[in-house]
């Protein structure tokens, strides 16, 4: 992940912690060998948020897949939330949404229908990833906020 990514998962996290100020969180947690972008967990183990940050991937189903598999496998706390958060490299110029979005989606509604303890979020996340040698847009950090309070609710 590249370093304006690394600003977005951190200002993700920092205005998770005031949201969200229950859980512990932090950016680049590991789930059975999988790295999530930004992870809260309750203090009781009870609860835990997975932020899972689609800036540019070729396939964003792969990383969510490997979580619910995960998951499957036993390594379940009481309640996961898991929020997919797709920048707007995944929009087409026509209008909706990727097929590769579309993908992913499908899959975390799958293990949400599946396990009961588990809800599965997609959140928009209002920015245009710059290609290699480009910067962050003047409105990147108001497009976190936004897509923060919305993984705050769904919390």
């Amino acid at each position: 992940m590249g370093e304006l990514a690394r600003q977005v998962q951190e200002r993700l996290r920092d205005r998770l912690v005031v949201a969200r100020p229950e859980l512990d969180w932090e950016v680049e947690y590991h789930v059975a060998g999988t790295p999530v972008d930004v992870v809260g967990r309750s203090a009781d183990g009870g609860t835990t948020a997975l932020v899972e940050l689609e800036w540019r991937r070729a396939d964003p189903a792969d990383n969510a897949a490997k979580l619910f598999r995960h998951l499957a496998d036993g390594r379940m706390p009481d309640r996961v939330v898991v929020a997919h958060v797709f920048t707007g490299y995944y929009d087409l110029a026509r209008g909706g949404v990727s097929s590769k979005r579309q993908n992913a989606e499908f899959v975390g509604r799958v293990a949400a229908d599946t396990f009961e303890r588990l809800t599965y979020r997609p959140v928009d996340l209002a920015v245009d990833p710059p290609k290699r040698g480009g910067g962050l847009p003047g409105d990147w950090a108001e497009a976190v906020d936004a897509a923060a309070a919305e993984i705050g609710d769904e919390v």
